[in-house]
């Protein structure tokens, strides 16, 4: 891929889709960052790689534009001393120092349409640069807060669920501790007053079944005696 190729692609990157499909933005986003100013210095280089062409280019034009006149200069002179083979021989080192002439020319307009090209496309990346930090910046404030907000929301979810347990724990144990007290309160509490009625009515049954017993146990001993 070319130099513009390169350039014409991070022109064209759309960030956000990029974002979206990261595993790690942040990381991504330092990364076109860093590209991007590379492919600028490339750029910057090639530019000026390019001018430097493109004056050498029209320096040799002119040089050879120069001896092309000269040659010619030389013709005319050999014309006035009558010597035409030398006339001859100016004008013909006259025309391939204009051929060159042509060549150079071609050569320097082909160089100055890249060097246009080149400044273009620097211009273009250093404002795509500019606007992709800003960009970058921007996303990477997002993404950060969106890690923030996630774990605030995992954390809450998180103490929800404990306190959520906890509160079950502490349910539970006041259930049974309840249980426990009530239980207690039923074993220590003071007979009631229908408890002691009942109590001296049972002692009274007990009395007269003892008492049956006796008298049953007395008949048996008379009659055995008798």
């Amino acid at each position: 891929m070319s130099l513009l190729d390169r350039v014409s692609t991070l022109l064209r990157a759309n960030l956000n889709d990029m974002v979206d499909k990261a595993e790690d933005p942040e990381k991504m986003l330092k990364q076109i960052v860093l590209d991007m100013e590379n492919q600028l210095m490339q750029v910057k280089t090639q530019v000026a790689i390019a001018i430097a062409g493109q004056h050498l280019l029209e320096k040799k034009r002119a040089e050879h534009e120069q001896q092309g006149a000269e040659w010619r200069r030389k013709a005319e002179l050999a014309v006035q001393k009558g010597h035409d083979d030398l006339a001859r021989a100016a004008l013909e080192r006259a025309l391939s120092h204009d051929q060159l002439v042509q060549g150079f020319a071609g050569q320097a307009e082909d160089q100055k349409h890249e060097a246009d090209n080149l400044r273009q496309a620097l211009r273009k990346l250093d404002q795509k640069l500019s606007e992709t930090r800003a960009h970058c910046e921007m996303l990477v404030a997002e993404h950060r807060r969106a890690k923030v907000a996630g774990r605030a929301t995992r954390a809450r979810q998180i103490i929800g669920a404990d306190q959520e347990h906890t509160m079950e724990r502490m349910k539970s144990r006041v259930q049974i501790q309840a249980a426990e007290n009530a239980a207690t309160a039923e074993v220590m509490a003071p007979e009631s007053l229908e408890e002691k009625f009942k109590a001296l009515e049972n002692e009274d049954k007990v009395e007269l079944l003892l008492n049956e017993m006796k008298s049953r146990r007395a008949r048996i001993t008379d009659g055995n005696a008798a």
